[in-house]
């Protein structure tokens, strides 16, 4: 008999097996909130399948098998006809399939349609977030095709589906599609007016051939595009779909797909146009800009919601892993400088879950002042948002120390994404100056804004004190655009603090005031005010395993 050389223990369960939805109390009390009562118990039905769903092993198998094998490109078969097909493991269709199925492409049918995707887009990221991709975009492309009301009413339906198909075929013999978009050029980025792809006009209205390339195309696969060209009138937005009307595929020349640092199941190529490639314009020529503007704070409040799904299920981890781990003496957890860490990463994330929310029932509300308050509070919170997202999820990691740093542990994989959703739709810098645009040309955005934070005035002090500080700052232009980042940061914290004073528990919005708004804080993760209710803090975040 085998001697036994070691016995595991001091080894916390896998966090699987529980209810992603249920367990996040910043997320059910914002649906609680936002949701007419004659519709929660639906909502709570809705959200609670697909949170058990996202807690599930086989949603967490379908995740590491979807980045363990990732996407190839067959340019031609075996025959030498080209084809421009990406390969996928059966694990993606199966993640993005399930997305499909529970209405992450579609908020535009029903009430509160924003507010239960942006919640459901939050739970199901949480299994894995590479897939969420062309979800968002398909989502985004509703109101740009609305710009063109015969396209929109062919498309429309097949975007807002719950049926995933998966194979390319014209538009018509499908029930399902997904769309995506081809942007930046290498020359450009995201100066999108620096375009080069040409769009020369058919003879039938609103058809074109561009002629060009695009540096990045996400999720290949998908059944149609929006692109950006330069047509006679100028810049101009098009789609342009895979496979034509007669069946014919159209020519979408994938070169390469590129080699990413994380996001690795969801295929982003670079592709070509080779003249006798056929696009149908959306909106007027030279309106390019103009038409895609809904699209792109769509996806940008996807971005926040994205960068909140990872910070929670990194929190999650770092929750549960240090409730089970003993260590000198006593459960991780209860430690005072681990519990002031743990407490910290709940903060981070229950702000960024709250202000998502608030972004998402806006577009439900869709009055002009709300549209306004979007206008400056989209950017700023993606801006903010998606930067915490990196640092947050590194101190998660820690916390579980070498078991953290392996792939298995599941925290490198969420450590890769982290960045992605500062840089995707347009990276800091460019959201601080969209910020600035607002600022100067649309004054209605700043007082909608106000009007927002100043709902909390005079519920704490420290809050109080850093609207203050904000206005100060607004009210000083000179050098205005070095400063920039500075500001931004100053007005989501402040929206943040605001929000948590209004919703959250009491030692909840104590603590962040304390911390983000007050100063009483250092620059790094676990230096909270050691006076505060930390352990109810962090008891308010811990997942609870469901057996």
């Amino acid at each position: 008999m085998a001697a036994t050389t070691h016995t595991v223990t001091n080894q916390p369960p896998p966090l699987v097996g529980y209810d992603v939805f249920a367990n996040d109390p910043a997320l059910t009390e914002g649906v609680a909130r936002y949701v007419a009562d004659s519709r929660q118990g639906d909502a709570r039905e809705e959200l609670g399948r697909l949170g058990q769903a996202a807690g599930s092993d086989h949603a967490r198998q379908w995740g590491e098998q979807a980045n363990r094998y990732p996407p190839v490109l067959h340019t031609h078969d075996r025959y030498g006809h080209r084809v421009d097909e990406v390969e996928f493991h059966p694990a993606w269709h199966r993640l993005l399939g399930h997305a499909v199925t529970a209405g992450l492409t579609d908020a535009w049918s029903r009430p509160e349609g924003h507010v239960l995707r942006t919640a459901g887009f939050i739970v199901w990221t949480q299994a894995e977030a590479g897939h969420g991709c062309p979800v968002s975009m398909t989502h985004a492309a509703v109101p740009t095709l609305r710009a063109e009301p015969e396209l929109a009413a062919v498309w429309e339906p097949l975007l807002t589906s719950r049926i995933y198909e998966q194979e390319l075929r014209p538009a018509a013999e499908k029930a399902g599609a997904l769309a995506g978009m081809a942007m930046t050029e290498k020359q450009g980025g995201s100066d999108l007016r620096a375009t080069t792809t040409r769009a020369e006009p058919l003879a039938a209205p609103g058809e074109y051939t561009l002629t060009g390339h695009k540096w990045f195309c996400s999720a290949p696969m998908s059944d149609a595009f929006l692109v950006l060209a330069q047509a006679p009138g100028g810049l101009t937005c098009f789609l342009l779909p895979r496979v034509l009307p007669d069946g014919s595929r159209n020519s979408f020349r994938l070169q390469r797909l590129k080699d990413k640092l994380g996001n690795r199941s969801n295929a982003s190529a670079e592709v070509e146009f080779d003249g006798r490639t056929w696009a149908h314009r959306v909106g007027e020529e030279g309106r390019g800009i103009a038409t895609i503007i809904d699209m792109v704070a769509a996806t940008r409040l996807d971005c926040v919601s994205a960068a909140a799904a990872v910070m929670r299920q990194a929190a999650a981890q770092a929750l549960h892993h240090t409730a089970y781990r003993e260590a000198f003496g006593g459960r991780l957890a209860d430690k005072p400088l681990m519990r002031n860490v743990l407490a910290d990463l709940a903060l981070e994330s229950e702000a960024a879950t709250t202000l998502a929310l608030r972004l998402a029932a806006a577009y439900d509300a869709d009055t002009e002042q709300d549209r306004h308050f979007l206008r400056l509070a989209v950017p700023a919170a993606k801006y903010w948002v998606t930067k915490r997202c990196t640092p947050m999820v590194t101190e998660a990691l820690e916390c579980l120390g070498g078991n953290g740093y392996v792939e298995e542990s599941g925290l490198p994989r969420l450590l890769r994404e982290a960045p992605l959703n500062s840089i995707w739709e347009g990276s800091g810098n460019v959201q601080a100056l969209d910020v600035l645009r607002a600022l100067r040309r649309e004054p209605a955005a700043l007082n909608a804004f106000l009007t927002e934070i100043g709902t909390a005035r005079g519920a704490d002090h420290r809050l109080d004190r850093a609207i203050k500080g904000m206005l100060t700052e607004l009210a000083d232009l000179e050098g205005i655009e070095a400063r920039a980042r500075r500001l931004v940061e100053r007005m989501a914290l402040v929206l943040q603090g605001s929000l948590l004073v209004r919703y959250a528990p009491p030692e909840v919005a104590d603590a962040f005031c304390a911390s983000r708004l007050g100063g009483d804080a250092g620059a790094a993760f676990g230096t909270l005010p050691h006076t505060l209710d930390l352990a109810a803090v962090v008891e308010r975040a811990r997942p609870v395993l469901d057996r």
